[in-house]
């Protein structure tokens, strides 16, 4: 099986403040990090790791950001395949943490919402029937929709997080066969929480949902099997930036490594790796290592 993580990919730069900024306010904070972001690349970068073989499709700009995210990507075991589109700026987010691990971040999309349907569709001309498309919320709703809809001709398996969230995601549920999203994401899209959250997605045509609800763990819902929760893993939180990328991807690869529908198991190891990716500042530098995942998924 072959993942395909079709989505945005930044350059993060993150800046430590003691409290998060509020309107009119000029505040001081230091720069920590400048790192490889964006859900896209989150996402495919630690599915890479997990040894699950993954394909990154993302588009950058002409710029000096679009060099370092080729540098950026050269060391991880995935295969890039960046579009430059010219005139465009590259995506970049700025990230606000605080001493206590919360963070806010403000992503610029750029490059990610030009992204057009037919380069996007075009990636899946070598997907297999039973491969894996992994989407997010930065692509377009034409992009995002068309994807959907060729996987589902392809035979193909769809997950996808709705972050940042848009108000066409309703449309997209019947062509998704497993969602990510946390509690706040859930009661935006469905008006309810927790588990009648679940209920409705399940009832809109989603497989599996996987809903996170950080320390009190996760919920597991599925089609066919009753409600699984899952417990949060004990972590010293310092930064949560790419936390929820990372139990994604994790639950994910788990499941496809072993050949099987996505389980209780592999949302188990998604809260693992999480906890460590909580424990580090940073983005890429703080994802869970090839050893440490292996580790992981051994469990």
């Amino acid at each position: 099986m072959r993942a395909y993580v079709i989505g945005n990919v930044a350059v993060d730069e993150t800046i430590s403040v003691a409290t998060m900024p509020e309107a009119g306010a000029s505040i001081l904070g230091r720069e920590e990090t400048r790192d490889l972001g964006g859900k896209g690349a989150n996402q495919a970068v630690v599915m890479a790791r997990t040894g699950l073989a993954t394909t990154l499709v993302a588009a950058v700009g002409e710029d000096f950001r679009a060099q370092t995210i080729h540098n950026q990507l050269a060391p991880e075991p995935v295969e890039a395949r960046l579009i430059t589109l010219p005139g465009r700026s590259s995506d970049f987010s700025i990230i606000f943490t605080t001493p206590d691990g919360e963070n806010a971040i403000v992503t610029t999309t750029d490059s990610a919402g030009a992204l057009s349907p037919e380069d996007a569709v075009a990636a899946l001309d070598t997907a297999a029937v039973g491969d894996l498309v992994v989407l997010q919320g930065n692509l377009s709703q034409a992009t995002t929709l068309g994807l959907l809809r060729e996987a589902r001709r392809r035979g193909l398996v769809t997950a996808f997080n709705p972050s940042p969230l848009r108000p066409y995601f309703g449309d997209f549920w019947s062509l998704v066969d497993i969602a990510f999203l946390n509690r706040g994401e859930a009661q935006s899209l469905t008006g309810s929480s927790d588990t009648a959250a679940t209920g409705k997605l399940l009832h809109a045509g989603v497989r599996h949902v996987v809903l996170t609800l950080g320390g009190d763990g996760a919920m597991l819902a599925s089609q066919a099997a009753e409600i699984a929760t899952i417990p949060a893993v004990a972590a010293a939180a310092i930064d949560t930036t790419g936390a929820g990328d990372t139990f994604m991807a994790v639950a994910l690869a788990s499941a496809a490594l072993r050949g099987v529908e996505l389980d209780a198991r592999a949302v188990g190891h998604a809260a693992a790796a999480a906890a460590l990716t909580v424990s580090r500042r940073g983005t890429r530098s703080a994802f869970p290592t090839v050893s440490e995942l292996q580790t992981i998924l051994a469990r």
